[in-house]
């Protein structure tokens, strides 16, 4: 059995839903992962955005987020009177509902009952477009099979439970539709599983039934060695090995999930990513005991990021102990480490605030430690590195940190 995973851009509107049941209209027998449609996460972040600031407009704007599904919908299926259009009011209500009685201040908490919404919507029409096509297949509820802990907007999978559930669930006899991203605790509250968790959720059903491959659909031809909105000559990587894959996704390759690959490499089980509009080219393969082909230098960039420097008020050394005090209160405050770096009196870092809590954390150092910091800086990545593109691409480039190791080079760049 396979498993194939469809991100936001392949369903973006009805023609990307059509091009889907065309792959599938191959299919017999498969779980088929699919994301909210195109930016409707980052509305649904906006919702959560307006509802915490008490907003006036947050009534017209989730109704916008509703239209913009029922405008597709209607654009796929003839009959206005069609189930989809209920289903999209109900969960239209749902959502009001919520975000009249919460009681909970929790941001996180918030965040992971309202973003989900964009998964059931999309499943829930791409899966009424399917069975009206002839295409039959079984909606499931992720959030009844993914069962995880209470860490809202990174939850950890529950894998006993988990695996339970598949095996009570999933038939392996039809295709089945399941919504990425989302699980939930066991008080049956949404979780959602990290930024880009669809992939992740495709490999987690993968591991579960021992699934023959996954195939992750994009709008790209597959992996590139670097993203091509933001570099030239972009090379794709025909096939690569697991290890490289992790290295890939840590320093922050956005095609794959980080924490996707490791329940696929302990099963041997290979990841395929493919181009949506060319389903019959290779793409790219990931799968254990390869190497990279071909061979070539790959970039990463991540924007946004902060370099924060910590000195001891008194000039003294930087020793384990406050290391590991700073460290306790990066936990605390949920902020991500990227890069690290220390001298005998000053500890640096690149950070990334994804819980808009850095002011918070910066005040728990500040009575301690001297703080330096920069924010909105880039920090990019070279694997593979060789002497021609380190000069090529230093040239020219404000860096404030640079970090070398046998095989990656790391700059930050203001």
């Amino acid at each position: 059995m396979k498993v194939y995973k469809f991100g936001g851009a392949s369903v973006k509107d009805s023609e990307g839903v059509k091009n889907l049941a065309r792959i599938l209209k191959k299919e017999n027998e498969a779980i088929v992962v699919i994301s909210a449609m195109d930016k409707t996460t980052k509305a649904f972040e906006k919702v959560v955005n307006l509802y915490v600031s008490n907003s006036n407009g947050i009534k017209d704007y989730l109704h916008s987020i509703f239209q913009y599904h029922r405008s597709i919908s209607n654009e796929l299926f003839e009959n206005e009177s069609h189930e989809i259009f209920s289903i999209i009011r109900e969960l239209e209500n749902s959502l009001t509902t919520f975000l009249s009685i919460n009681k909970s201040p929790k941001r996180a908490f918030i965040y992971d009952q309202v973003v989900n919404y964009g998964e059931l919507l999309s499943t829930s029409i791409t899966s009424n477009y399917l069975n009206h096509m002839g295409i039959i297949n079984t909606l499931v509820d992720s959030r009844n099979i993914i069962k995880t802990d209470s860490k809202y907007r990174e939850a950890n999978v529950n894998w006993d439970a988990t695996i339970e559930n598949v095996k009570n669930n999933i038939s392996p006899n039809t295709i089945t539709i399941a919504q990425g991203f989302i699980g939930s605790d066991d008080n049956n509250f949404t979780t959602t599983l990290g930024l880009e968790g669809s992939d992740y959720s495709a490999a987690i059903f993968a591991y579960c039934i021992n699934a023959e491959s996954v195939t992750v659909w994009k709008d790209v031809d597959g992996i590139l060695n670097a993203d091509p909105r933001f570099f030239k000559n972009t090379t794709l990587l025909n096939h690569i090995s697991f290890r490289e894959a992790i290295e890939l996704s840590y320093y922050g390759a956005s095609v794959i999930h980080p924490k996707t690959i490791q329940p696929l490499q302990h099963k041997e089980i290979p990841l395929y990513v493919k181009n949506f509009y060319k389903d019959e080219a290779e793409g790219t393969v990931i799968k254990k005991g390869t190497t990279m082909d071909p061979i070539t230098p790959c970039y990463i960039l991540k924007e946004n990021q902060i370099l924060l420097s910590i000195s001891a008020l008194d000039f003294s050394f930087i020793v384990e102990e406050n290391i590991s005090e700073i460290f306790a209160l990066i936990s605390k405050f949920k902020i991500n480490v990227n890069m690290i770096q220390n001298s005998a009196i000053s500890f640096s870092l690149i950070l990334e605030d994804k819980f808009i809590l850095f002011d918070d954390f910066l005040d728990s150092l500040k009575s301690k430690y001297r703080i330096k910091y920069n924010v909105d800086v880039k920090l990019y990545t070279i694997r593979h590195y060789n002497d021609n593109n380190i000069s090529t691409f230093e040239e020219g480039k404000t860096i404030l940190l640079k970090q070398f190791s046998r095989e990656t080079a790391q700059y930050i760049i203001k």
